[in-house]
């Protein structure tokens, strides 16, 4: 006679078998939870981190192809950067909060200082005199507005939005940024609906330039 003990010993799956049950429960889509919303002032952080190592890496770099990859570089984030925010963050401010027009207007103020100095900064050579003098007023000048801008308007901003309307936001400013110049246009209109008009007829021209410059390997998407 054989022992029960064998004839009904329970059947209990290897290990790799749950795991592919796992990944492929994954890999279809299925979820226990929803995915995390994103805070707007998250993102807007983040691309002021960028832009603060995009200007170090240009006051780094060894040679003349590699400034110029990183001022590129640095050009098209901070113009796509200052305009998403002229877009998007602004117009908000203004909505909801109480003293939002007047916060709005500032900020756009120090934008239009910020891009005037881009304007110039980007159509240096790395070994013109007035190169690195001009990226350090730039930054000088964007690092206070910088500040300001996570000190107070953001922290004001976040506290009047709910967590779905920050992530929406943060959605649309990442959206905005795909459509908007790559470049510094400080004679546009700073302010929706023309800002968008302007913006839609010179990005085309920006992005056509941005095929023949040099940027770094390791930021090319």
């Amino acid at each position: 006679m054989y022992s029960s003990r064998y004839l009904f010993k329970p059947f209990r799956a290897p290990t790799h078998y749950s795991l592919a049950r796992t990944t492929l429960g994954a890999s279809r889509g299925f979820r226990t939870t929803a995915p995390a919303a994103t805070r707007v002032s998250e993102v807007i952080k983040n691309d002021h981190r960028e832009l603060e190592d995009q200007y170090n890496r240009i006051l780094s770099a060894k040679t003349k192809d590699e400034k110029e990859q990183w001022q590129n570089q640095f050009t098209w984030e901070l113009a796509r950067h200052s305009i998403g925010e002229e877009l998007v963050v602004y117009p908000r401010m203004e909505k909801v909060l109480d003293n939002g027009k007047t916060m709005a207007d500032h900020d756009r103020h120090e934008h239009q200082i910020v891009k005037e100095d881009l304007y110039k900064f980007q159509g240096l050579q790395p070994d013109d005199p007035e190169f690195i003098p001009t990226l350090k007023t730039l930054w000088a000048n964007l690092a206070q507005h910088i500040k300001e801008e996570e000190t107070q308007d953001l922290p004001a901003l976040e506290h009047a939005l709910s967590d779905s309307d920050s992530d929406g936001m943060a959605r649309s400013f990442g959206r905005t940024k795909k459509f908007i110049p790559t470049r510094s246009h400080p004679a546009a209109p700073d302010k929706p609906p023309y800002e968008t008009v302007a913006g839609l007829m010179s990005a085309p021209m920006d992005r056509l330039g941005d095929l023949l410059r040099k940027f770094p390997d390791e930021a090319r998407s």
